[in-house]
């Protein structure tokens, strides 16, 4: 009976030490809530505008992976309007003029170019050095917000700070709705 117990034990920590092994090059992955979901990705589908017959089929052009599409030739632009925004700032290039004082603003001690290059190789040494990867990697829990709750703003503290500050502010549901 010892014996069959310490050879289960020994079979569940090898697996464990494999388990720790695998893949030590590649970046963590915290948030992995949908790891294998196989599902489509809600946010491609787009409005389309209903299909027309061509009236000459000799004249449509031919079929080109990721060009325009002649039933819908503004996806993204139409999925903007509908959802109440403005189409035309998809088209901007650069800093539009109105928004100089807050450009002005947020670079007066100087802006870093490889800030998102910077930033993911901190985060990356960061969530290396949070502990309990081992567990993480067995049982495929998600620890993205334990290993960043000390960063989290609470919603809720801060639409009241604004709201004392007398900031216009959005309607939000109630916190037990969520």
């Amino acid at each position: 009976m010892l014996t069959r117990r310490f050879s289960h034990i020994t079979i569940l920590l090898v697996a464990g030490l494999l388990a720790g092994c695998a893949k030590k090059d590649e970046a963590p992955r915290l948030n992995n809530l949908a790891a294998n979901q196989t599902s489509p990705d809600e946010f491609l589908v787009l409005p389309t505008k209903p299909l027309e017959m061509p009236g000459d089929y000799a004249a449509l052009p031919s079929p080109t992976p990721g060009g325009d599409n002649l039933a819908d030739p503004t996806p993204h632009e139409d999925a903007v309007a509908a959802l109440g925004g403005n189409p035309d700032a998809l088209d901007r290039r650069g800093i539009p003029a109105a928004d100089g004082a807050l450009l002005a603003q947020v670079t007066r001690y100087g802006k870093a170019e490889d800030i998102r290059e910077t930033l993911a190789a901190e985060d990356l040494e960061f969530r290396r050095g949070k502990r309990g990867r081992l567990l993480e990697r067995m049982f495929n829990v998600n620890v993205y917000l334990k290993a960043y709750r000390d960063y989290l703003l609470d919603p809720y503290a801060e639409l009241e700070r604004f709201r004392r500050l007398g900031v216009r502010t959005p309607t939000a549901p109630p916190p037990d709705t969520q």
